[in-house]
């Protein structure tokens, strides 16, 4: 009885609450009204040039029970993409559509946004997605590298794809999980760049040069208590092999195949650091020892003896401007490499030649003055024998003064191996780090491109691995943003280094080595630096004059410096102006390029603008004056088709008959013409109407004249092509009791073969300067064609040209058909 009186009570209280004050109940809040919204899946794509893309879901959601329908709108498609459906259609309500992309061969690589715009009534919602074009997929490898921007990875450095691989078994404790100590293992691998592609692709980078992939030591360097892993990858136990914390405990290639299958997938060609001129260090980790394959190959510490020797054993290097010292002592503490020893001739060759053959298309060639110079032109021709290929050496100089800079320039010009171009590195530091003045830059371009045959092919930097980051040394983005962009415009082919897109730098000890080596902290794709390298890497792309053309400056004083790239009717003028307080008034400018209005090719990113040109006569069409104001850095340019066909590059510069080699630049037309050297035809393998590829033909040795005729008739500019007698051999030639020599004065080698000068006695045609440790015996390796009968002499040559040959007559030798050789003759 108790308990029902409660409940009465109760229900009595309910009822009055709801009930309210006027007695009667008030309705709900009303229902929410229909409605949809519109998403894509995937909201990125990564789709090359000339191919489809993977399909996109575009689904019409409904919410509050919509039953309607929704018309769709594709929207911001660049020119040359087109979708699978037509740009308009409709969706019922829960629908999906799927939607490919189509992407043309001209459009240009970068990261487009494309919209999708749904309307029902007064209903709308949109969605987008990430159109990431890339390059086409390359089918061939290619000597011509000119149109390139490379990308430089630290590979250790970049990301972290597969972290399985971050502590591997054979080489454990390596690692360190916490990113803070700069000398161990931080977990970047080809799997983290593979999974950066699109990342790469939207920057316009062409082909990336990733750190030494070789298997390297398994147990710290310990110097002065401090531990040191090779991360770097400098320090290789097995050239045959991949290292693990790149790829797998295994050691295998599949991650490696994996990562060059993805980039040739997107029109990015892979270069590998390969490093013949040592092993590791010979005073801590594993001593230098060298394994084949997993198998033991060569012992520092237990070397056969001389001439057998695996290594030269000498001292360090403490004279960098001897180049005895430099191709034979010890560069630090690395287990120096004697590449005159049949065995490690083999090796090296093999482990290049077994690089080709998994993908790599070219290579950078570490300390490549450090290694023999002789032996360098043999392992270039190994390449260029097996396919296409492009090689570029590091060749360490201040300047165009420096004591070796003619060395540079002649083993450059005679081995097929272009060099990294320090002298211009060194010289857009100054002006953009320290306030140099852009004479020094303008100089220095003048200087190397009457010196070297090819300086389109000079590999061009500001920034690397070895060097603080020019932000370290100037924390200037104005700075990073015009150096970048004039390199890019310069001749040469421009490599950026990793991170500078992302303002990366770690100023810790100046931010040298290895505190420029920072982990990549982000993958902005908007920053300023990241937009200006997709804008003149399609630049490279779409106007020749950058790849091939010529360089000519245009106005110059300390801040500003206008330079005009031309390629016949191609043109393109890049103005800087580096001061961060004055404007100057460009007056009497003038340019290549034809009268008319040209917008900045920038559109305004780094303050540029638009220019007028008036008609003048012999290529200088004067600019009416304006001004540049402050740290602004413009482009015009003009590219109009080619009217006839137009050669800018054959590339190598240099083989035997039978080799292949590639002729480049435009108006080649589609339909297959003719390839000459002299009177003799070249058998062609491809022919597009940007690129031949042919077959160099049995001709005699020397320089060649090389000609393309278009299908039609019509025969495009000439270029010098020099055939080789061979294939090359390294052979040590030493000649004892030489005559006494005097200041400038030295002894150089003469054949009547094409690689020992065809009988010229010129400094730069002869072989030479030979060496002399222990005169009046000098020795010089050098690379001659195998199995030939070569006769020969030395020479005494004057700095000022004046030659004492040796009596004579010609010494006569059989260059061996394989491995190496020496042969020793008295003066």
């Amino acid at each position: 009885m108790r308990t029902g009186g409660v409940l009465r009570i109760a229900g009595f209280i309910l009822l009055t609450l709801s009930a309210g004050c006027g007695g009667g109940g008030a309705p709900g809040p009303p229902p929410p009204p229909p409605g949809f919204s519109l998403s894509v899946s995937p909201s990125s794509l990564l789709v090359a040039q000339t191919t489809t893309s993977v399909p996109i879901s575009v689904t019409a959601n409904p919410i509050n029970g919509f039953t309607g329908t929704v018309n769709v709108t594709i929207g911001s498609l660049p020119n040359g993409v087109n979708p699978s459906t037509s740009s308009a259609f409709t969706l019922a309500a829960g629908a999906s559509q799927m939607v490919t992309f189509a992407v043309g061969p001209a459009v240009g690589r970068a990261n487009y946004t494309v919209t999708f715009s749904g309307s029902s009534g007064t209903l709308s919602s949109s969605a987008a997605v990430t159109l990431t074009v890339s390059g086409a997929p390359l089918t061939a490898s290619t000597g011509n590298f000119k149109q390139q921007v490379i990308y430089q990875i630290v590979t250790d450095r970049f990301f972290d794809g597969d972290p399985s691989n971050d502590d591997p078994p054979q080489s454990k404790g390596l690692f360190d999980p916490t990113r803070t100590n700069f000398q161990m293992y931080w977990g970047g691998d080809f799997a983290g760049i593979q999974q950066k592609m699109a990342y790469l692709a939207g920057m316009g980078i062409t082909a990336i040069w990733i750190s030494p992939p070789v298997d390297n030591i398994n147990v710290a360097a310990n110097f002065g208590g401090t531990s040191l892993a090779p991360f770097h990858g400098y320090w290789a136990r097995d050239m045959k092999r991949i290292e693990e914390h790149f790829g797998d405990a295994s050691n295998s290639w599949t991650a490696f195949d994996s990562m060059v299958a993805a980039a040739h997938q997107n029109g990015i060609r892979v270069i590998v650091d390969f490093a013949p001129n040592h092993s590791n260090p010979n005073d801590a980790g594993e001593m230098g020892a060298l394994l084949d394959t997993g198998q033991p190959f060569a012992n520092y510490l237990s070397d056969l003896p001389s001439p057998n020797n695996f290594f030269h054993h000498n001292p360090t290097i403490t004279n960098f401007n001897d180049p005895y010292m430099l191709q034979y002592f010890t560069l630090v503490d690395l287990a120096d490499l004697n590449q005159d020893n049949p065995s490690i001739d083999k090796y090296l060759k093999d482990s290049l030649l077994q690089f080709q053959s998994h993908g790599a298309d070219a290579f950078r060639i570490d300390a490549v003055k450090h290694a023999t110079w002789g032996w360098d032109y043999s392992l270039a021709n190994a390449a260029f024998s097996a396919a296409p290929a492009f090689l570029f050496g590091e060749w360490a100089q201040g300047g165009t003064s420096d004591p070796l800079y003619s060395d540079s320039h002649k083993f450059a010009n005679h081995s097929g191996i272009p060099l990294l171009d320090f002298p211009l590195a060194n010289a857009m530091r100054d002006v953009f780090a320290n306030n140099g003045d852009f004479h020094e830059i303008d100089t220095t371009i003048t200087t190397e491109n009457g010196d070297f045959t090819s300086p389109n092919d000079l590999v061009t930097f500001v920034d690397s691995h070895d060097l603080p980051r020019l932000l370290s040394v100037n924390n200037n983005m104005n700075r990073l943003h015009e150096a970048t962009a004039l390199l890019l415009a310069c001749r040469g082919i421009p490599v950026i280094f990793y991170g500078d897109e992302q303002y990366l730098h770690n100023d810790t000890n100046g931010g040298n080595d290895p505190y420029n080596r920072i982990f990549m902290n982000a993958f902005d794709t908007q920053t300023t630096a990241y937009r200006l390298i997709d804008q003149m890497a399609q630049l490279r792309q779409s106007n020749p004059a950058l790849a091939y053309g010529t360089s000519m400056q245009r106005w110059i004083n300390a801040d500003v410096y206008i330079l005009e790239r031309q390629f016949f009717g191609d043109v393109a003028l890049i103005a800087v102006n580096k001061s961060e307080t004055t404007s100057y008034n460009i007056t009497q400018l003038s340019t290549a390029l034809a009268p008319g209005s040209y917008s900045d090719y920038l559109n305004g990113l780094l303050g540029g603008f638009g220019i007028a040109v008036t008609s003048g006569t012999g290529n200088n069409n004067p600019v009416t004056a304006f001004s540049l104001p402050p740290h602004t850095v413009a482009v015009w340019q003009s590219a109009p088709p080619a009217a006839a066909p137009q050669v800018g590059s054959i590339g190598p510069l240099l083989g035997q008959p039978g080799i292949s080699a590639t002729i480049a630049g435009q108006g080649f037309g589609t339909l297959t013409g003719k390839v000459m050297f002299g009177s003799a035809l070249a058998s062609v393998s491809s022919w597009s109407d940007t690129t031949v590829t042919f077959s160099v033909p049995a001709v005699t040795g020397g320089s060649s004249s090389v000609k393309l005729t278009t299908n039609s008739g019509t025969a495009a500019n000439a270029l010098q092509f020099t055939v080789l007698t061979g294939r090359l051999i390294p052979v040590t030639f030493t000649v004892t009791n030489a005559p006494a020599t005097a200041a400038g004065e030295a002894i150089f080698l003469a054949g009547n073969v094409v690689e020992l000068g065809a009988g010229a006695t010129t400094r730069d045609a002869a072989v030479g300067p030979m060496l002399a440790p222990n005169p009046p015996t000098w020795f010089i390796d050098a690379s001659v064609p195998a199995g030939a009968n070569i006769q020969f002499l030395f020479a005494k040559i004057a700095a000022d040209g004046t030659v004492t040959m040796e009596p004579g007559p010609a010494h006569t030798y059989v260059v061996p058909s394989s491995g190496v050789g020496s042969v020793t003759v008295n003066w």
